[in-house]
C-alpha cells in the first residue's frame, strides 16, 4: 500500500527510504517459501526439513530486527534528508518537467505550498507570483495569477512528514507482529524437531 499510494512522492524523499516496502515484500515471499518447507517437514515428520526451517526462520528473524533498527536510525534523520530534497527540486523547478509535475501533484494533493510556506518560492518566481497549485481557489476579480495573498500558508514538508510518520508506525507494527509470530513458529519447530529425534532414537 505504501509503495502504490506514495511512491509518486519519491522526488521529495531519498530513494533508499522507498526500498523498505520492497524489502518487506521480498522478505514476505521468503517467509512463505520457508513456511512451506516447515509444513512439508511436519507432514513428512522429517527432522532435517524441520531443522532447516528453524534455521532459516532464525536468519529471517534477525534480518527483520536489523531492518527495523536500520529503519529507526534512518527515520531520525528523515527531516534533514527531505528538506534537502525539497530544496533541490525547487531550485531546478523550471529546468525539469518531472520536478514541476511532482510539485504540482504534491501541492494539489496535500493542499500546501513550498517547503515551509509560500515564501520559499521567492527565488524561483519573480513578482511575488507562485505556482498555480499553491492556490486552490483564485478570485479572478482580485488577481489572475496565484500570489501569496491567495495561497495556502501551510508548507508541504511537515504535511508529507506527518503522512510518512503514520505509515512508518504501521510498517513497524507489522514487522514486530510478524517477527513475534516467527519466534513462536521457531519455538514450535524446535519442539517438533526434538519430538521427531526422540521417536527416531526409540526406533
Amino acid at each position: 500500500m505504501v509503495q502504490l499510494n506514495y511512491a509518486h512522492y519519491s522526488n521529495f524523499v531519498s530513494d533508499h527510504i522507498w526500498t523498505a516496502p520492497i524489502i518487506l515484500m521480498i522478505v514476505g515471499a521468503a517467509v512463505a517459501v520457508i513456511c512451506f518447507l516447515g509444513c512439508c517437514g511436519a507432514l513428512k515428520e522429517s527432522s532435517c526439513m524441520i531443522l532447516s526451517f528453524a534455521l532459516l526462520a532464525v536468519v529471517i528473524f534477525f534480518f527483520e530486527i536489523g531492518l527495523g533498527l536500520a529503519g529507526y536510525v534512518k527515520h531520525t534523520g528523515l527531516h534533514q534528508i527531505m528538506e534537502g530534497q525539497f530544496n533541490s527540486t525547487m531550485q531546478h523547478y523550471k529546468e525539469r518537467a518531472d520536478y514541476r509535475d511532482a510539485w504540482t501533484l504534491l501541492q494539489t494533493e496535500l493542499d500546501c505550498c513550498g517547503t515551509n510556506g509560500p515564501n520559499d518560492w521567492e527565488n524561483v518566481f519573480p513578482n511575488s507570483t507562485l505556482p498555480a497549485a499553491c492556490c486552490s481557489v483564485i478570485n479572478l476579480s482580485e488577481a489572475k495569477e496565484c500570489t501569496n495573498v491567495h495561497a495556502t500558508q501551510h508548507g508541504c514538508l511537515q504535511k508529507l512528514l506527518d503522512i510518512l510518520d503514520s505509515k512508518t508506525l504501521i510498517l513497524a507494527s507489522v514487522v514486530l507482529g510478524v517477527a513475534g509470530i516467527q519466534m513462536l513458529t521457531i519455538l514450535f519447530a524446535c519442539c517438533l524437531y526434538r519430538s521427531f529425534r526422540r521417536s527416531y532414537d526409540h526406533v
